[in-house]
């Protein structure tokens, strides 16, 4: 990626702090952060509020498939307590973020290179869908099944989310149907179709070796 474009990247960061943190869902804290149970006041100093990992974007190529580098209070501790988060998705051409959920955030999409095709489903099953150029944000609501598709077939996407969680958690649909040992007979009918078919879609998410 561009030095510029990662540049671009990090100045809108602190507008998104703020616009997560506003709508934060995580509970309050009452200390100015929270210190892990590994380490001391004494011990944290600026290192403990830096987090380097997405610094190996810089001059890489894109991914092969599509990939998130996620800053989440897993990657970054000290993001606990502090109802916010990041993610770094990357989409080469042709690729699909495929339709999952966030239990405990909504996510802020901002696009900094290339176009995506983006959609949610609310709670009556009505779709919302848009085509997002560079510089384009999007919204999904908290828990919304959801989606991101880079339908150019010659270029690249990228995009960075925000999250008004330290841990929005993802729940992939796909997987979390067909690749969690749920009975097929449940699933065929509950999709209104045959075992033989789910024995199919299951295979097709089996991981590949």
């Amino acid at each position: 990626m561009a030095l510029t474009k990662l540049c671009f990247l990090l100045a809108v960061v602190a507008t998104f702090a703020a616009v997560q943190t506003a709508q934060a869902g995580d509970p309050d804290i009452l200390s100015d952060f929270v210190v892990p149970l590994n380490m001391s006041n004494g011990k944290i100093d600026g290192n403990f509020f830096t987090y380097t990992g997405m610094r190996v974007l810089v001059g890489s190529p894109y991914p092969s498939e599509f990939k998130v580098l996620k800053a989440s209070k897993a990657e970054f501790p000290a993001l606990d307590g502090q109802s916010v988060s990041y993610a770094v998705l990357q989409y080469p051409s042709g690729s699909v973020n495929p339709p999952h959920t966030h239990p405990r955030a909504a996510e802020l999409l901002f696009v900094i290179d290339g176009s995506l095709e983006v959609g949610f489903v609310d709670t009556t099953n009505k779709l919302y869908t848009q085509t997002l150029k560079l510089g384009d944000m999007f919204i999904f609501p908290k828990g919304l099944v959801h989606f991101q598709y880079n339908a150019d077939k010659d270029n690249h996407a990228m995009a960075v989310s925000a999250f008004g969680s330290a841990s929005a958690g993802t729940v992939s649909v796909p997987l979390s149907v067909f690749t969690t040992n749920i009975d097929d007979t449940i699933l065929a009918k509950a999709f209104k179709t045959d075992v033989a078919t789910i024995q199919k879609l299951k295979a097709g998410l089996a991981p590949k070796h």
